[in-house]
């Protein structure tokens, strides 16, 4: 792992903390001085499951769980907190309204910007004070993820400047992450670049840790993820051909599963579940 470059390591750092590091265990300055905050990458090539749309209890064998804020972590699993750190959730917009409207990206006519496929208002993120207040928000669920008991976040929808018509950047999105990740570190909680392969290296010279992709092998998009994060990707393919793929290209040292495109959990008609 090359994270002596994306990490404030301590000047003190022993040589048995340079060990942990190696190890997926990394030592960030806290915000309080004198202290140290320690967060923990995901295992690699560990069995996942993904349930960001229902919590159940993961079929056998899964040692990596990602699910929504508002559920419980899964007992004795490492868990992701999902976070829709660049959009709102539906029913999220009358808080957001009352309380952050200013917040909310709105055109030129003062109507609120909504990615039109799961009709979600975006969260403008075109200035330095609107994505202070974003970081504060976002910190608040962070705290309360890492008091739950998950050990990373996954913060969705980096890539919403495409869907702004033209009034956020991928600029503003970096900005934003340098803002996320030194909080979510802070927090004692890894993070992850979530989708968007445009970013390049950025997200990881920004701070992020791993990636979680969707359908990277049906878009031949894993390499991407793979030159720069390594081996600490997780990839969710929700078509069967794109699954084998994926799973050919990478799933030998990479957790990739299949899901339903809804995340549905087991009893519902729809629901798929898959691991390499």
């Amino acid at each position: 792992m090359a994270i002596a470059s994306r990490h404030s390591l301590l000047s003190g750092l022993t040589a048995l903390a340079a060990a942990v590091l190696t190890a997926g265990v990394c030592l960030v300055a806290s915000p309080h001085a004198g202290a140290a905050v320690a967060y923990t990458l995901p295992p690699v090539n560990a069995q996942f499951d993904y349930q960001i749309g229902a919590a159940y209890t993961p079929p056998a064998g899964v040692q990596v769980v990602s699910r929504d804020r508002t559920a419980a972590p899964a007992a004795g699993l490492y868990n992701i907190c999902y976070l829709n750190a660049f959009q709102v959730q539906p029913d999220e917009v009358t808080w957001w309204q009352q309380n952050h409207d200013d917040l909310l990206l709105k055109d030129a006519s003062g109507d609120y910007v909504v990615d039109g496929d799961w009709n979600e208002i975006l969260l403008d993120t075109s200035t330095a004070a609107k994505r202070s207040a974003l970081t504060t928000i976002m910190g608040g669920w962070m705290d309360g993820c890492r008091a739950a008991g998950y050990l990373a976040i996954e913060p969705d929808n980096i890539d919403s400047y495409d869907r702004s018509d033209g009034l956020l950047s991928i600029a503003n999105a970096i900005a934003y992450l340098q803002a996320l990740a030194p909080r979510a570190h802070g927090a004692g909680l890894a993070i992850a670049q979530k989708n968007t392969t445009d970013l390049g290296t950025a997200g990881r010279d920004a701070g992020l840790d791993f990636a979680v992709a969707e359908e990277c092998g049906r878009y031949s998009e894993c390499g991407d993820y793979t030159d720069v994060y390594g081996t600490h990707v997780i990839d969710i393919e929700y078509r069967a051909a794109s699954f084998t793929k994926a799973c050919n290209a990478i799933g030998a040292s990479v957790s990739v599963v299949r899901r339903d495109v809804n995340v549905t959990a087991p009893g519902s008609s729809t629901y798929v579940y898959a691991a390499c």
